[in-house]
C-alpha cells in the first residue's frame, strides 16, 4: 500500500533527517567545562548530533555548592532538568522556593530569573536546553530579595 507521496505505509519519507544519532556512555561522553566551577560536566554529543538544536548534559556535584550561583536568567527557549540523584534547592522572581529531587523534574522558561541556593554533594541530574548554546546573563535580584538569599 501507497501512500500520496509513494512511500510505503510504515516507511519513513526519504527526507533529510533533523540531526545525527548520538549514542554516549559514561566512557565516550566526556566531562567538559561548564557554567558553574563547583559542578562537573558530562557532555551526551546531543549538541553536535542536532546541529545546536538542543544540548543534553548531565551536571554532577562534584565538590558540593560553596555558594549561591547568584541571579541570573537564561538566553533560550527553555530549559528542562531531571533530577537524577541528590537535590538542589532554587528560588524563583515570582517568590518560589523549590527543592528538586531526585526523580523530580523542573521546566524553566527562558528568561526567567532564579538562583540555585544550595545543593547536595551526590546531586546528578539531566539537563536539556533549547538551544544548546543558551546564555547565561547575571541579573539584581527581583524586588525585596537579596543578591545571596
Amino acid at each position: 500500500m501507497m501512500n500520496d507521496a509513494s512511500t510505503p505505509i510504515g516507511q519513513p519519507a526519504a527526507v533529510n533527517p533533523p540531526g545525527k544519532l548520538a549514542y554516549a556512555t559514561p566512557t565516550t561522553a566526556p566531562l567538559v567545562a561548564g557554567r558553574r566551577s563547583f559542578f562537573k560536566y558530562r557532555d551526551l554529543g546531543v549538541t553536535a548530533a542536532s546541529s545546536g538544536k538542543i544540548r543534553a548534559q548531565v551536571t554532577i556535584g562534584a565538590e558540593g555548592m560553596t555558594q549561591p550561583t547568584g541571579w541570573h536568567y537564561h538566553v533560550c527557549e527553555g530549559q528542562f532538568v531531571y533530577m537524577l540523584s541528590g537535590w538542589v534547592d532554587l528560588e524563583f522572581e515570582d517568590g518560589q522556593k523549590l527543592r528538586i529531587q531526585s526523580g523530580e523534574s523542573l521546566y524553566i522558561p527562558g528568561g526567567l530569573r532564579h538562583n540555585e541556593t544550595a545543593a547536595s554533594r551526590d546531586l546528578e541530574l539531566l539537563e536539556l536546553s533549547v538551544p544548546a548554546d543558551m546564555g547565561t546573563v547575571a541579573c539584581d535580584p527581583p524586588e525585596g530579595w537579596s543578591k545571596s538569599s
